[in-house]
């Protein structure tokens, strides 16, 4: 029997206004965003899969059950650049043997880490 394998293909956020956050993640990860029309943009960034968002009517109301690990050089440098792009750092950086990560919000609320270090 063949063994069944599907491919990741994109990932699709759900979001209030596609565009923006189609330019947000542009400017973080590379790419060009792309803005089919008002519920539906994404942005091909190099090297990993398509980021989609996909307009719908409610906002984020709790925690993501899913969320980008973005390794990073320098964690201090890559939340400073995200905060002039419009993303919300959550707590503190924390930092120990093994590295340091940093909790961030998107422009609508979704999180994200950086992550800087041996195990990131």
């Amino acid at each position: 029997m063949a063994v069944f394998r599907a491919r990741l293909g994109q990932l699709v956020v759900d979001c209030v206004d596609p565009g923006r956050l189609a330019r947000f993640w542009a400017g973080l990860l590379g790419g060009r965003p792309v803005v089919r029309d008002a519920s539906w943009a994404y942005v091909d960034p190099p090297g990993v899969p398509r980021l989609a968002f996909q307009r719908v009517p409610e906002a984020k109301a709790v925690k993501n059950r899913l969320h980008l690990d973005l390794a990073v050089e320098d964690v201090r440098r890559a939340r400073a650049a995200a905060v002039r792009r419009g993303a919300v750092p959550v707590g503190a950086t924390v930092s120990d043997a093994h590295g340091s990560f940093q909790v961030m919000c998107d422009p609508e609320g979704n999180e994200f880490c950086f992550v800087a270090g041996a195990d990131g």
